[in-house]
């Protein structure tokens, strides 16, 4: 089976009635996803291309069994709606929503841990296993089912690895934008040992950027584990210049840290295989 989503999966959309929410909640639908209920307060009793709507996650949760929620709501109003997800006990909760406080993921992210919540993002396309679910807001249409684990940083990116290796008749088994912010839910080597013990997958393929230590910390867990599937990574930013941010917020080189070098030294070192254009990785999956 699929990781994180599948055909089952009911999903919860928070500020479904706003611009955002109202044309991804109808663009799962079409997907073919399980859209099951929304959540605004105050438009509680309303319908959104069909879906009820509720004025809260706990009443949406009582009346339709979400095992999934999306968030789609403002900055601002993001940490209350990601800990009343959370404090639902919705086993999945993926946060688009950008330029989220960074207090503020800390405080979700910390929730989630302590009540086992997988939590995706911020700043996230979410989560697909092409022609099962989505949960998140990706162009369904770019992805195709196969055997291939995507873990992304970068959205964009994700959609631009789907298309290339659609080219070459490889798909995924699932593609996870893990998000571009400094805080953030499952990493690098969370997905890592979902896709270990996924048997529809049998390679990985890891999109990664600039700033942090996630696809350094991904190498040591890699190395240590011995794992068991072909790695392959792809590290974008490779000519940025130092202390300089670039697209995400934390997509930024310090002195000594983030360095694309340093991620593909690492990862090298823990026997990735390392791709330096899109084009190389239907190549590397095909052997």
């Amino acid at each position: 089976m699929a990781i994180l989503v599948d055909r089952d999966t009911r999903i919860l959309v928070q500020g479904i009635t706003g611009r955002h929410g109202s044309l991804h909640a109808r663009l799962m639908r079409e997907y073919g996803a399980h859209v099951v209920a929304g959540v605004t307060p105050g438009k509680g009793g309303s319908k959104v291309s069909g879906v009820p709507v509720y004025d809260t996650v706990a009443l949406a949760c009582e009346e339709q069994q979400p095992n999934a929620s999306l968030l789609l709501v403002p900055p601002a109003g993001t940490l209350e709606a990601g800990l009343e997800a959370v404090h639902a006990g919705i086993p999945l909760v993926v946060i688009v929503t950008e330029h989220v406080p960074v207090l503020d993921a800390v405080r979700i992210r910390a929730s989630a841990r302590e009540r086992g919540v997988a939590l995706v993002g911020p700043n996230t396309i979410g989560v697909i296993s092409p022609g099962r679910s989505k949960v998140g807001i990706m162009p369904g249409i770019l992805y195709r089912e196969g055997s291939t684990g995507v873990i992304s940083r970068s959205g964009t990116l994700a959609h631009e690895v789907a298309v290339t290796l659609a080219a070459s008749g490889i798909g995924e088994s699932t593609c996870i934008g893990i998000g571009g912010d400094p805080v953030g839910g499952l990493d690098f080597v969370d997905v890592l040992k979902l896709f270990r013990d996924d048997a529809e997958t049998e390679a990985v393929l890891m999109v990664g950027e600039i700033g942090g230590d996630s696809e350094e910390r991904a190498a040591r867990y890699l190395k240590e584990q011995g794992y068991p599937k072909p790695v392959i990574a792809f590290i974008a930013g490779r000519t940025a210049p130092s202390g300089c941010r670039m697209g995400h917020a934390g997509a930024i080189i310090r002195e000594g840290s983030g360095a694309a070098a340093d991620k593909i030294e690492a990862l090298r070192g823990a026997g990735v295989e390392i791709v330096e254009t899109m084009d190389e990785m239907a190549g590397c999956l095909d052997r």
